[in-house]
């Protein structure tokens, strides 16, 4: 079923181009103190990061600020049974949540001249480079759906997408796109 579903999504999205539906991923929120967040970090392979609404990445692994106590941790989807045992190896005696909630979203991924346009169109936050530079992450809305945006370079953005909000947004961002003559590719 959730291939069958991400497929569907994939259509809608298109698979290049501007707007893209991405590889399925390994999604897990850790909820934990200073403690926590360096064992996790170590374990992961990748430092969580301290600052607020910033997002750390190495090669195909990311962790995202989303509150102070609260990290968003993404890799390949194949990766995650060891990822999964390292972390809760390294985080056995110290005080956390770790959960799985993979299934729950999508990654779809805006690109290209008019991407901070299009999504502005329907979110509330300023997307100028020096108010929300690249690196810089948070939970927001996109018309009427809850997202998690991402900016990963000058015109990138990678959108979490809770799977029964995906339709709802990809048409959205088709819709939008039409005011700047994008075309789904």
């Amino acid at each position: 079923m959730p291939e069958e579903s991400a497929t569907r999504h994939a259509r809608q999205a298109g698979t290049g181009g501007w707007l893209q539906t991405l590889a399925p991923a390994m999604r897990l929120v850790l909820q934990g103190g200073p403690k926590a967040r360096a064992a996790a970090g170590e374990a992961f392979g990748v430092a969580l990061p301290e600052i607020p609404c910033r997002a750390n990445s190495l090669e195909y692994r990311a962790a995202l600020w989303l509150g102070p106590d609260e990290q968003l941790l993404l890799a390949p989807a194949e990766d995650a049974p060891i990822l999964v045992a390292g972390l809760e190896a390294a985080l056995t005696d110290i005080a956390h949540s770790l959960v799985d909630v993979s299934q729950r979203q999508i990654t779809l991924q805006v690109s290209g001249p008019h991407a901070s346009a299009i999504l502005n169109a329907g979110c509330p936050l300023d997307l100028d480079p020096a108010e929300f530079p690249p690196g810089m992450c948070t939970r927001t809305l996109l018309g009427k759906a809850d997202i998690i945006l991402w900016r990963t370079g000058a015109a990138e953005y990678r959108l979490e997408v809770w799977r029964s909000f995906s339709d709802y947004v990809s048409g959205w961002l088709l819709e939008a796109a039409q005011d700047f003559n994008v075309r789904e590719s």
